[in-house]
């Protein structure tokens, strides 16, 4: 079966190939730029669809940078809320990491590419910490390099729209 998210993100020439410093530390052959591919209406509409029919919370979250267009667009697309998490405290107008109303909601947060899972990680407490329940974590691409089982020892599951074997296929 042919992965229609794949074959867009190809098309939108996400996949490089090359020498490349990943966000988790770890180099690699492959850089799957997800970012610019979101960048291209048709592809970031058809992503927030495919996001949506897989969402069963009352709110999506997105870390900046990555994951703020998902959340904007699957809030879009779904007419569920979103939340914008930032890296850190601002030291200007009102401080917060999060953005948006998360206390007592079911949460759940949208990557751009997951690795090691550390990002997905620090989004997952960071909202847990202002009252949210996180148990999913919604990537549009997997890199099969430990995501998975990292956010599994934390009670998250990972749905990946895409891996990047089927990417490299």
């Amino acid at each position: 079966m042919v992965n229609d998210i794949a074959e867009l993100l190809k098309e939108a020439g996400a996949l490089k190939r090359g020498e490349f410093l990943l966000s988790s530390g770890r180099r690699s052959s492959i850089y799957v730029d997800v970012k610019v591919a979101l960048t291209k209406p048709l592809v970031l509409g058809a992503i927030a669809r495919a996001i949506g029919e897989r969402l069963d919370g009352d709110v999506v979250a997105g870390v900046a940078v990555g994951g703020v267009p998902l959340a904007v667009a699957t809030a879009l697309a779904t007419g569920i809320p979103y939340a914008i998490i930032r890296r850190g405290e601002k030291g200007h107008g009102i401080a917060g990491v999060v953005i948006g109303e998360v206390e007592g909601r079911r949460a759940i947060l949208v990557e751009d590419v997951t690795t090691s899972g550390e990002s997905a990680l620090y989004g997952c407490h960071v909202l847990r910490e202002r009252g949210a329940t996180v148990d999913r974590v919604i990537t549009v691409v997997d890199r099969g390099e430990g995501a998975e089982d990292l956010l599994r020892s934390e009670g998250i599951e990972l749905v990946a729209l895409v891996r990047v074997s089927e990417l490299l296929s």
